[in-house]
């Protein structure tokens, strides 16, 4: 667990956020419901950005259909916030009584072997409840690569929530000499490819839930340097504060040639592509993922 560096000013608002973290799950899913009805109702939080994600990429979903995942979506983000929070003070047996592994054996032959996994999952219902119980399943290390948050309380406060399990976040920058730093050691690095690249750093677009899409390469990149295996993380919501994790192997370990450029960023835009409309509401719609525009080709 990394000890988080505070300013004395930051102890009132950290006392304030474990104090949350401390309270049961009841007390927590009650503000919840609170929470939910501020940000739908009241504040409205992006809802011209969630709204306008849904219509597009479900363009034959009826109106009433699109509220209701709207709403969903609201409820869940709501749950999230307090979840996240909860990894703060949550005991290891009560974080596995709450998550489940549907087939942890995909796993269990690499790294039994000595190789690394690239794990590919997305801002699909408690992702941090994936990255803290992975740690706990699997005794090999598991990175969490992340993008730091300006805010200095805040960035250690999440690098606290998402090593206290004994996961390592690593910054997106410092990955690659991560990686060959342990490269002769077994483990999990885990991504979160759905974010949105820079428009300077775009280098692959694809049809993505009926939208052109630019989506970051660097597991490509990553399997094509390391010839480690790539897997999806998929997750379903059981009930609430429930998940189920599981995985689907986009690409084996060793390949060294394959069907095109930037096959596995395609085969994780399908998969999850899949997933979403599976599960419409348990997906990050506030996110503003299509903000750029696919360049024109003469």
């Amino acid at each position: 667990m990394i000890k988080p560096q505070l300013r004395k000013r930051d102890y009132p608002l950290w006392f304030l956020l474990q104090g949350i973290s401390s309270l049961p799950f009841p007390v927590l899913y009650f503000f919840a419901d609170i929470v939910y009805v501020l940000l739908y109702y009241v504040i409205g939080y992006r809802k011209k950005v969630v709204y306008q994600n849904l219509y597009n990429s479900f363009p034959h979903k009826k109106e009433a259909e699109i509220k209701a995942i709207a709403k969903q979506f609201y409820h869940n983000l709501a749950d999230i916030i307090f979840e996240i929070l909860k990894i703060g003070t949550i005991s290891k047996a009560g974080l596995r009584k709450r998550v489940s592994y549907k087939n942890p054996e995909l796993l269990r032959p690499f790294l039994d072997n000595g190789h690394t996994i690239i794990a590919l999952g997305s801002h699909a219902c408690n992702w941090e409840w994936g990255l803290a119980s992975s740690s706990l399943f699997y005794t090999e290390g598991v990175d969490g690569v992340y993008k730091p948050l300006n805010n200095p309380f805040f960035e250690e406060y999440m690098r606290f929530l998402r090593s206290r399990m004994g996961s390592t976040p690593v910054k997106m920058k410092e990955l690659l000499r991560h990686m060959i730093r342990n490269r002769q050691e077994p483990r999990m690095v885990c991504l979160l490819s759905d974010q949105i690249p820079p428009k300077g750093e775009i280098q692959y677009w694809t049809t993505f839930l009926n939208q052109d899409t630019a989506f970051y390469v660097g597991a490509d990149k990553l399997a094509d340097s390391f010839k480690y295996p790539v897997i999806f993380i998929a997750v379903e919501r059981v009930s609430r504060g429930h998940y189920m994790f599981s995985f689907e192997l986009l690409q084996d370990q060793g390949v060294t040639k394959k069907e095109s450029e930037y096959a596995i960023t395609e085969a994780y835009a399908r998969t999850l592509e899949k997933w979403i409309n599976k599960y419409p509401a348990d997906y990050l719609w506030s996110h503003r993922r299509w903000k750029h525009n696919r360049p024109v080709t003469i």
